[in-house]
């Protein structure tokens, strides 16, 4: 075999290698096999063919899915970290409540020991012995109402000494029962972290696996892809019958919102540098002073439904069955939100996802 075939050879082998590689299960390539040219030289390796457009739409579609499941985690994590929050606030305040009750229960066991030793030094006779005793009947009378008051006061302070033992025991138990849910909000917590960095490290991957025409292209791809969602959001007449103004809080939370662009995307953050969806809207309602819940399945959950016809900005918008991604009307067709992992937040149409409901945190 001459030196030019073996040149030749070894450059189609070359990429049929490297096609291979791309080929590699979690990517959806073809790896097409290069036709060398009859004037090809011993140096001129050929450049493989890009894939086609169908296997682009492919990986679209794959990363879909990946930061799709990875906004779920996201959710559940930050679903998780808002109950550790509460668990341990609440924890905190049941010990607060236990060093007092036992500083308390210090006192009264001093104020019990003081009127056990009174007693004592009253030879512990009961009222009707010490009345038959005294040398001054009279006296005794007089000081008969002091006495009574004083076993009064005895059973009160022991009925509260067992009181605060009661509630001692029951502030015990409560904290041994928000330690066990601590417990398991941090696993939730661990466990959903893990799925995230899994399907975000996986989307990275089948990225980084394109060639820079292919990232360009597959870009072009899903800006089409939203263009016609959008497009065809719009040609349902949507806009036509949407008419309210926003109210004064929702202006403030639009402003703040609009204030965020550029930021990047993080998952679980919530400001001031850095969203995930629900961060973002959770702290722009926060900032226009209606506190909301922190997830995007619990504001789906807990706030205000409004139809469609009948949002303005400020709403929220819901998307995909599960109400695993959340955005904030601005008006016009528009809304303002952070997308996913190596995005920042943006302005999109609001028709370019499945669109779950809307709900009105200032209803």
């Amino acid at each position: 075999m001459g030196t030019g075939k073996r040149g030749l050879l070894m450059a189609a082998v070359t990429v049929v290698c490297a096609m291979t590689v791309l080929a590699a299960p979690g990517t959806a390539f073809a790896a097409p096999t290069p036709t060398p040219s009859g004037s090809a030289t011993p140096d001129a390796s050929p450049s493989p063919t890009p894939p086609p457009n169908k296997d682009l739409e492919k990986v679209r579609a794959r990363l879909d899915r990946l930061y799709h499941d990875a906004a779920v985690a996201t959710d559940a994590y930050n679903a998780a970290e808002e109950k550790t929050k509460k668990q341990s606030a609440r924890i905190a305040a049941l010990t607060k409540k236990i060093t007092e009750g036992q500083e308390k229960l210090e006192r009264l066991r001093n104020q019990a020991g003081a009127s056990a030793r009174a007693q004592y030094r009253n030879g512990g006779l009961p009222p009707t012995a010490q009345f038959l005793l005294s040398d001054d009947p009279q006296r005794f009378v007089d000081g008969a109402g002091t006495v009574l008051n004083g076993q009064r006061a005895t059973n009160k302070l022991l009925g509260e000494l067992t009181r605060t033992q009661q509630d001692l025991r029951d502030y015990a138990d409560d904290a041994s029962a928000q330690w066990k849910k601590l417990e398991v909000h941090r696993k939730a917590k661990a466990a959903a972290k893990k799925r995230i960095k899994r399907q975000i490290s996986e989307a990275e991957l089948l990225e980084d696996r394109l060639e820079e025409k292919e990232k360009e292209r597959l870009a072009q791809l899903e800006a089409d892809a939203a263009d016609k969602a959008q497009t065809e959001w719009l040609d349902t007449g949507v806009l036509s019958d949407i008419r309210t103004k926003a109210s004064k809080q929702g202006r403030e939370a639009v402003e703040f919102a609009t204030a965020q662009f550029g930021k990047p995307y993080v998952w679980g953050a919530e400001g001031p540098d850095s969203f995930d969806c629900s961060g973002l809207t959770s702290q722009a309602w926060a900032d226009a002073g209606r506190p909301i819940p922190r997830t995007s399945q619990e504001q789906w959950k807990q706030l205000e439904h409004v139809d469609i016809e009948d949002m303005r900005p400020g709403d929220l918008i819901i998307y995909f069955d599960d109400a695993s991604h959340v955005a904030m009307y601005a008006g016009d067709g528009r809304i303002i939100h952070a997308p996913r992992p190596g995005r920042t937040v943006t302005v999109a149409g609001a028709g370019t996802m499945p669109i779950l409901g809307v709900v009105r945190p200032d209803a």
